[in-house]
């Protein structure tokens, strides 16, 4: 049986952090939010624990792992499917940093595997919203070593090392795996990452929770894991209307920025799924002969059999696919 193609969205999967607030509900209209704490909405998720189910249309209530057992060629695209099998090889957040995050490291497929049996983390950020004065932190000040890093570490002034950058929305970062950070308070982002829930926290400013724990360190696992190196993390991209503007291309996935005025025919062959971000503004997909609206704080996946359809409204849509 074929499946029913049409854009699918997802109940998110809301998610209360240390470092978490309300902007989730005040700036992207997710409702309900579980506690004033909140710091995560996973907007697309194929990780085990934490899959998401379809909140609209015909497979309303299904899994997203029910529609890659019954249909992984359809949705994922014939390239993607081959590579990956029934798996969902990314996930997309937003998240909420009322404060600083923890300062921490992500390991490599090659590490990820034989640790956790899991995808490493690749992972890009969209600032969708920054208070005045918030930074994030990415990478070492200068090349630096696993000796000099835990002497600063042990010292409490590992801060005194790493790169701070002052942040403005619409500020893009691509951190490859290995890369040390940490987003800063006061920031609103939109995550596209490998499907992992791999961290290794390596400082967490000293807090602890309401029951007076701190949260469980990984500093020996990090060891090995991370670049001492500096890295160039900040990409800059064009801004042309009604057009795949790209930001971030690389072996797990590529994000474009289409600022969409008026109206967009796609045209695609299939090989990928596809999947919009709606950052600002309101937007329909007309498909099949029907409309469907959207609006920001969407994330709207597009099966790879859907291949032609048309964007239109006033909206800033991050567009994502695996080439």
């Amino acid at each position: 049986m074929s499946m029913k193609l049409y854009p699918l969205v997802f109940e998110p999967i809301l998610q209360d952090r240390i470092w978490g607030g309300t902007k989730l509900k005040t700036d992207l209209g997710k409702t309900n939010l579980p506690t004033e704490t909140t710091g995560e909405s996973w907007e697309l998720s194929d990780v085990k624990g934490n899959v998401s189910v379809v909140a609209n249309g015909e497979y309303k209530g299904k899994t997203l792992t029910d529609l890659l057992e019954e249909y992984p060629a359809e949705v994922l695209g014939y390239k993607v499917h081959e590579k990956y099998g029934k798996e969902f090889p990314l996930l997309f957040k937003f998240l909420d940093a009322k404060d600083d995050l923890s300062i921490q490291v992500h390991p490599n497929d090659e590490l990820a595997k034989k640790r956790h049996n899991s995808f490493g983390k690749t992972e890009m950020w969209y600032v969708m919203q920054a208070d005045e004065g918030a930074r994030i932190i990415v990478g070492f000040k200068e090349k630096s070593s696993p000796e000099e890093y835990l002497e600063h570490l042990e010292n409490k002034n590992l801060i005194k090392i790493l790169n701070e950058v002052p942040v403005k929305k619409g500020d893009v970062f691509f951190l490859e795996t290995g890369t040390i950070h940490a987003i800063g308070a006061g920031i609103v982002i939109a995550e596209i990452q490998q499907t992992s829930d791999i961290t290794y926290r390596i400082y967490d400013w000293d807090r602890v929770d309401a029951n007076g724990n701190s949260r469980e360190l990984h500093i020996d696992l990090a060891l090995d894991a991370m670049n001492y190196n500096t890295t160039d993390t900040q990409k800059h991209y064009t801004t042309v209307e009604n057009t795949s503007n790209v930001m971030v291309d690389c072996p797990y996935f590529t994000t474009s920025y289409l600022p969409l005025k008026g109206s967009c025919a796609i045209n695609k062959e299939g090989s990928s799924f596809t999947v919009y971000i709606c950052t600002e503004g309101e937007f329909e997909i007309n498909a099949n002969g029907e409309a469907y609206s959207f609006k920001k704080g969407d994330t709207v996946l597009i099966p790879a059999s859907l291949k032609v359809y048309i964007l239109s409204g006033e909206a800033t849509l991050l567009e994502i696919g695996i080439s």
